[in-house]
């Protein structure tokens, strides 16, 4: 794919998420009702699924036939008929729902377009704050200004944002899950539990915060993401393997000494095959 084709899926996804951010923004703390989807710490709300909905419909007019792949829908295809094109759409309409409901602003829309085994469009939109974070193969920008992902380069001066550990790594970690989040709480200059991956990793391709680090993570919640933080400079590794599976996610500002960093050490041990 050229750099062109590459700008107009970004286009396409920033006009998606535009067109939810309004409709968000006026629900915020409206303290909607919350359903449940695996257990309770994983909420669904109307909006959720609205929000969906109209981001498929701007995607179904502006990329029909392609694939679109949600978090509450499932993957269907843009529009009518079987899917024809190479495209494939991650959308999460809200990322960081438990805090959209609960009234906390921090959470994002996250649509990324994909072709192959590459991310090659994405945005994380902030609807309170309006910060609109774009990444195609020519860069990553917030409000149309380029970013560069720079900060620290050692713990002690480091800001990490993790979700790490979440109830389902305490079950599979037991005791030694909160013993490593200690290390990271010791080793940094500052931790914190925001919520919304995609948002985390849009502050680190801004050098907002230094690391971001998870577990558990599925493709529409770190793709756009992945593409924000490579093409602002910084590092992004998927744990998996591939930002197209389930898996844990690792990202960094360029020049951060991971080898160095208590995060490779619980990294290492959170993500080792169990005996």
């Amino acid at each position: 794919m050229d750099v062109r084709d590459s700008e107009e899926l970004a286009e396409i996804a920033l006009a998606a998420a535009r067109a939810v951010s309004g409709p968000l923004r006026s629900a915020f703390r409206s303290r909607p009702q919350v359903r449940t989807k695996r257990d309770f710490h994983d909420p669904v709300t109307e909006h959720d699924r609205a929000a969906e909905a109209a981001i498929r419909e701007v995607l179904a007019e502006r990329s029909p036939g392609s694939l679109v792949i949600g978090e509450e829908e499932g993957a269907r295809t843009a529009g009518d008929g079987p899917a024809r094109g190479r495209v494939r759409w991650y959308v999460d309409p809200i990322d960081g729902t438990a805090n959209f409901a609960a009234g906390v602003p921090f959470f994002c829309v996250s649509i990324a377009a994909a072709i192959g085994e590459e991310v090659v469009a994405g945005v994380v939109l902030d609807p309170v704050r309006g910060d609109e974070f774009t990444a195609s193969l020519a860069g990553a920008y917030c409000n149309g200004v380029p970013m560069r992902s720079a900060g620290a380069v050692r713990d002690r001066e480091a800001m990490l944002l993790t979700s790490y550990p979440t109830p389902r790594d305490l079950a599979a970690e037991g005791e030694e899950a909160l013993t490593r989040f200690g290390r990271l709480v010791t080793s940094f200059a500052a931790l914190r539990r925001p919520g919304s991956a995609a948002l985390k990793l849009a502050h680190v391709a801004a050098g907002w915060a230094d690391a971001a680090f998870g577990l558990g993570a599925s493709p529409w919640d770190v793709a756009a993401g992945s593409l924000l933080v490579t093409r602002a400079g910084g590092v992004y590794v998927p744990l998996s393997g591939s930002v197209f599976t389930v898996g844990g996610y690792l990202a960094h500002v360029a020049g951060f000494d991971m080898a160095g960093s208590a995060l490779q050490e619980v990294v290492t041990a959170s993500t080792r095959p169990a005996r």
